[in-house]
């Protein structure tokens, strides 16, 4: 086993615990899980940037959320995340372009990856990058291994059609995503087996063909505005 199993027992006593003054009186256990976070992530970038340079120089307070919640606008105030989560993208956490999720949750962790939530001029443009391209995005997406681990590309699908497509081509399906991401559920024995970095990084690698094809656009899009 790993720390990481440190990390999810700390998550389970939050879990039933979720209130300021818990949390205060283990602070030091909430310090001591997120340096074993931090070292966790550090390992994820060093063992992965050989495949993809540019997340070489990131750091994990780059990739790691706030465990504090922002209560402001929910009816939901207990305080605290009873979940981890690293994103490591070149732009850091805050960016819009793709990049590698980890969540760390005792019974629902999960592999991700992708884009999350771009905004309508770039999810539009997305859209006819596939449209236009659907025999290379078909080849990333129908690829065995990348197949094996993620059974489903985009979430928060559109009910028809977006607008600006026709209706009755063979793969519209694959443009009514709002969000152009991929989930893989592991196991909280995955995540905290000895060689659970080794594992991880076999996941986040099937996913460089995709996350280049969608970030095609980004690029694009910046060349156009310089």
């Amino acid at each position: 086993m790993n720390e990481i199993g440190k990390v999810y027992s700390f998550l389970k006593d939050l879990k039933k615990n979720n209130n300021r003054e818990w949390f205060n009186a283990h602070k030091d256990r909430y310090l001591e899980v997120k340096a074993l976070v931090d070292d966790f992530t550090q390992q994820v970038i060093n063992n992965m940037a050989p495949f993809d340079p540019r997340i070489a120089n990131l750091t994990p307070a780059d990739c790691t959320y706030r465990i504090y919640r922002d209560t402001r606008f929910s009816s939901d105030k207990t305080p605290y995340k009873t979940h981890i989560g690293i994103f490591i993208s070149p732009g850091g956490k805050k960016s819009i372009k793709t990049g590698y999720y980890i969540h760390l949750e005792p019974g629902n962790s999960l592999i991700g990856g992708g884009c999350w939530c771009p905004p309508a001029p770039i999810l539009k443009a997305i859209r006819r990058e596939i449209y236009d391209n659907i025999e290379e995005y078909l080849e990333i997406i129908e690829d065995p291994e990348f197949k094996s681990r993620y059974t489903q590309v985009g979430f928060d699908l559109l009910k028809t059609a977006p607008k600006g497509f026709p209706k009755d081509w063979e793969y519209i399906d694959l443009l009514k995503p709002r969000d152009y991401t991929m989930l893989a559920p592991v196991g909280d024995k995955f995540m905290k087996a000895p060689d659970a970095v080794k594992h991880i990084v076999s996941y986040l690698k099937t996913q460089i063909p995709y996350n280049r094809f969608i970030d095609y656009v980004f690029d694009e899009m910046e060349e156009e505005k310089d």
